[in-house]
């Protein structure tokens, strides 16, 4: 293990953190030198600084392996997520070093849970630096360093495969410069085509750059302290959700589609099945809430529903309306799409819409063996057989997902956490959903929680987003030897 070539690309990658932050500062400029623009300069170069020593000194050229690969990607994340602390703990405020690790790990990790009561009285620069960890995290800080680390050549491959999880790879067969190429293309694409949209809805151009950067990044952090909610424009809500939906399917479909491809959105089976399952659950909870008289009108019923069940599905986190209110029935449906979440190789997090389709397959093909012992049948997705080790990896990561959920709820409810609290704030932590339900529920924060459960729930975070197996191996003495 060559650690001075790996604190060496993790350099980069803070480099890349750094030149954030300094547009963070350009943004407190424009807003007449705000309270965020030293402390946002001086992370700016205190991160600067930790990135580049290494590389001063590290010259050499040589390929990466597969296991110095896992030690950037993880390394990358986890360091960023510290260097992430600097502007808020410099800034004060309501950011004690606790708070300060819960945002950064909540930003960079897509998860979009906050611990600050009044976001409105952040200054503009901090605002835009809470959206640049979103953006940075989304697609994935390693992939937009793969774009600028033209020294690594042909060793971009190591560093992609382990940035991609492999269900998420299976609609990405170019090469890892294509890759990362796509990714970033279709990420800024969207990012810009929302801030106009949302601008011509009747966004001030601020708010509309800092929620599109959060959207497509399926994060969640908002400029306003009622989120989405704060514009009550039915409009504003229609361009947030379709874009929301949109961050939790492939980008490489999306790119597919575009291109005119026939491996697109429409011809794919995981991504009909996790809109066709939005939909459902939407009407589900519409018809649940009409019923029960929590909406006037069947139209406002399924206007809240439908955005509410993109933003849990797509774990973007966004709120237009406090679920804590609506029917046991419909909370139950928001936890299912809180777990499952969208698409492989999305911003999303969570168990994901392809191992659910995948697992439906499995038992769908063990009930078939049951029936008939001696057939030959194989689990197929958009007519392409899946290989025995891909199918025990979905289902070995179903299990342990699950092991995870009940072990934080455990955690939690020991902390002195109520039930649903514990749950829904560790299955939101796990799949980088954002809010829960309970005490963290849409219209709520995690403020009130203790400081030890705001210490341990970013560490759920960071292992959802790492795909559990990544994080824990990192931390494994026996798989450095």
């Amino acid at each position: 293990m060559r650690f001075n070539l790996i604190l060496k690309y993790i350099g980069i990658v803070l480099l890349l953190d750094a030149i954030f932050m300094l547009l963070s500062a350009c943004v407190s400029m424009m807003y007449y030198g705000d309270s965020a623009l030293y402390p946002l300069l001086f992370s700016a170069g205190l991160t600067a600084v930790m990135g580049a020593f290494p590389m001063i000194f590290v010259r050499e050229r040589s390929e990466i392996n597969t296991r110095e690969s896992y030690v950037i990607v993880v390394g990358a994340w986890l360091l960023s997520c510290v260097v992430g602390m600097f502007p808020f703990l410099l800034w004060g405020g309501e950011f004690s070093p606790v708070n300060s690790w819960f945002e950064s790990v909540s930003g960079f990790t897509t998860t979009g849970a906050t611990t600050i009561v009044d976001v409105e009285a952040l200054p503009a620069g901090l605002l835009f630096w809470r959206s640049s960890t979103h953006w940075l995290g989304g697609v994935g800080v390693v992939m937009f360093t793969l774009l600028i680390m033209p020294s690594l050549g042909r060793y971009k491959s190591s560093l992609s495969k382990t940035e991609l999880s492999p269900m998420a790879r299976d609609n990405f067969r170019y090469k890892a410069q294509t890759i990362a190429t796509i990714l970033i293309v279709v990420y800024v694409g969207m990012t810009l085509t929302e801030t106009l949209l949302l601008r011509v809805a009747g966004m001030s151009w601020f708010d509309s750059v800092n929620t599109a950067m959060s959207t497509v990044a399926t994060g969640g952090f908002s400029t306003k302290n009622n989120s989405i909610a704060f514009w009550n424009n039915a409009w504003i809500e229609s361009v947030v959700m379709m874009f929301m939906v949109l961050s939790g399917i492939h980008f490489g479909l999306i790119f597919g589609t575009i291109s005119g491809k026939s491996k697109n959105i429409f011809t794919s089976e995981v991504s009909r099945y996790y809109l066709l399952c939005i939909a459902v659950v939407a009407v589900v909870i519409a018809l649940s809430l009409w019923g029960n008289h929590t909406y006037d009108s069947l139209w406002s019923a399924l206007r809240y529903s439908s955005f509410q069940v993109a933003a849990y599905a797509s774990t973007s986190g966004f709120a237009t309306a406090d679920v804590n209110l609506w029917t046991p029935l419909a909370m139950v449906m928001i936890v299912f799409v809180s777990i499952q979440c969208a698409c492989a190789g999305s911003t999303s997090g969570g168990l994901k819409a392809d191992r659910v389709w995948l697992a439906m397959k499995t038992v769908r093909a063990g009930l078939l063996r049951q029936r008939h012992p001696n057939a030959v049948i194989r689990i197929k997705i958009d007519n392409v057989v899946q290989e025995e080790p891909l199918v025990g990896a979905g289902m070995t990561f179903i299990f342990v997902y699950m092991l995870l959920l009940l072990l934080g709820t455990i955690v939690l409810t020991t902390a002195g956490e109520d039930l649903t609290t514990a749950f829904t704030a560790t299955v939101a932590s796990v799949g980088n959903v954002g809010p829960g339900l309970g005490k963290v529920g849409s219209m709520n924060n995690y403020a009130t929680l203790s400081p030890f459960v705001k210490t341990f729930l970013p560490m759920l975070m960071l292992l959802g987003r790492l795909e559990i197996f990544g994080l824990i191996q990192f931390f494994m003495l026996r798989w450095w030897r």
